[in-house]
């Protein structure tokens, strides 16, 4: 039987950021597609998680990208419409019990781009 892995998000200018929290993750699928991201993997119990999301609007599906770590896969989203900020990553204005917004991430951007491409660059660097 497959779950939803826990998954927390946060906006930014140019990007939206979903983080899959599966520690030790393998088989790790991520399909980005315009509205719609689809995420697949295992832990290293083999339970199996799956999540996917319609999202809330339109992104650059070619220009997205995931990293994965011990801890968690990031995948950060190049939104179609830049510095439009997205109230909610889903296209349904509900909210899974697995999904919860990153506070720790989270703040107002107002001229943020800066610190967003610095994040990126070094993201680029791994």
């Amino acid at each position: 039987p497959r779950q939803p892995a826990k998954t927390l998000w946060y906006d930014r200018p140019q990007y939206v950021y979903l983080e899959f929290c599966v520690e030790d993750s393998t088989d790790v699928k991520v399909t980005f597609e315009d509205q719609r991201l689809v995420f697949s993997c295992r832990n290293a119990d083999g339970v199996e998680f799956y999540n996917e999301i319609n999202l809330y609007a339109r992104i650059n599906s070619k220009d997205s990208r995931e990293k994965r770590s011990d801890r968690s896969i990031t995948c950060f989203m190049r939104k179609w419409k830049e510095k439009v900020a997205w109230p909610r990553i889903t296209k349904e204005n509900i909210k899974p019990a697995w999904l919860s917004v990153d506070f720790d991430n989270w703040r107002d951007w107002e001229g943020d781009e800066e610190v967003e491409r610095a994040m990126m660059e070094q993201y680029a660097e791994v």
